[in-house]
């Protein structure tokens, strides 16, 4: 089989269009993925099996609509261009597209009237994501634009996969009928992320976030509730992987808080570099503000730090309440710089809450990794092909 991904992401550091090609590439299929590049890669790499191709540059650090919206349209015609060519040249059975956007399925235009089977992968509902980044109301014109545009975006698919149940539940009651949706959450590659040594030797508390800089993953707060308990906790560290249009906000936080020998913000890694980083630390954070967006945006990092063995502290957000319970990770109240505090400190002080955690979580994990579920996955992508 041949199959396509398309994805406005940097492939490398991207886990789920990963997850996904590489279970292809592996049982044999030829995989090819289109994405973005940084300034300092190869224009194309053969990465596990999978052939990527980076078609366009770009820094994290969109401000403004009009920047943000710009990048997208150029990638989507970049993308179609590349998307046509190759098939053209060697017929693609599936093409996978990763949204966001949504509308970047329209890049498939040309291989979907010669006969592939479209799939449009949503990892972030749009409306709901823009209305996050940009400030846009729901009830606005701008918003209901974008759900039209999400219902032609699905109409035009043959099939979608949505990032968590809740918002299958948004997505099938507005833009898209059941029988054509399914769910496949962020599940961690157990081959990538599994119990591994620590590679460090000093005897230091550390406190880990890695993922992205946006607004709603509410990092500031974070930072904010180790400003709290720096004295209290003069052993413990924050460290801090990642990129997005918050960085500059963040080291300015860091900087007021007198924080700079104590707080380190980090560039992203690549996936197999940044894993150790987390096995290394004590404990993981994912401090995620409970709005519209990030109160029901799946983070696949809780699932990666249950697989490294590494307890966790979550925002009691609406969808982390869904999958979770305080048997498996320690709650504390989104937006609240107090409680995470005291969470923090407990979870340092605490030897017997942290092995409760991470039993627990260890025992939780083995249902939710993408080794069980990877054939969920391929049997759709089988049975796609079998209907052409």
């Amino acid at each position: 089989m041949r199959v396509c991904m398309v994805a406005y992401t940097f492939y490398e550091t991207d886990t789920r269009v990963r997850m996904y090609a590489e279970a292809l590439a592996q049982r044999g299929d030829d995989v090819d993925v289109i994405a973005l590049g940084k300034y300092d890669q190869q224009p194309s790499e053969i990465i596990m099996g999978v052939n990527v191709f980076r078609i366009q540059k770009r820094t994290r650090n969109e401000r403004t609509k009009a920047v943000y919206l710009l990048r997208l349209v150029k990638f989507l015609l970049l993308s179609a261009a590349e998307l046509s060519l190759r098939h053209l040249r060697n017929r693609y059975d599936i093409v996978h597209i990763h949204s966001v956007p949504d509308f970047e399925v329209f890049a498939a235009l040309i291989p979907k009237l010669l006969g592939a089977r479209i799939i449009l992968d949503i990892h972030d509902i749009v409306p709901e994501f823009y209305a996050s980044k940009f400030g846009v109301k729901k009830n606005s014109h701008v918003h209901k634009a974008l759900v039209f545009v999400e219902r032609i975006s699905c109409w035009f698919a043959n099939h979608i996969i949505i990032a968590n149940h809740l918002w299958w539940l948004t997505l099938t009651k507005r833009s898209v009928p059941q029988s054509k949706c399914s769910v496949v959450l962020n599940y961690p590659n157990r081959t990538i992320f599994r119990r591994c040594p620590r590679a460090r030797q000093h005897k230091k508390f550390i406190i880990n976030y890695s993922g992205t800089f946006n607004q709603h993953q509410g990092l500031d707060i974070a930072i904010r509730a180790f400003a709290l308990i720096k004295d209290e906790e003069p052993q413990a560290e924050f460290h801090i992987y990642g990129e997005g249009p918050e960085r500059a906000n963040l080291s300015q936080l860091v900087e007021k808080c007198g924080l700079n020998e104590r707080v380190f913000l980090n560039p992203w890694l690549p996936i197999e570099v940044v894993v150790q980083e987390m096995a290394d630390a004590d404990l993981g954070v994912v401090p995620k503000r409970n709005d519209g967006f990030g109160g029901e945006a799946f983070s696949t990092k809780i699932l990666e730090f249950m697989s490294l063995g590494v307890p966790v502290i979550v925002a009691k957000t609406k969808v982390d309440e869904h999958y979770f319970n305080e048997s498996v990770v320690k709650f504390f109240k989104p937006g609240d710089e107090q409680a995470l505090a005291q969470a923090m400190i407990e979870i340092i002080r605490n030897q017997e809450v942290r092995d409760r955690l991470v039993y627990n979580a260890n025992r939780f994990i083995e249902d939710y990794t993408w080794d069980k579920k990877q054939f969920e996955y391929l049997h759709l992508v089988d049975g796609l092909v079998k209907r052409i």
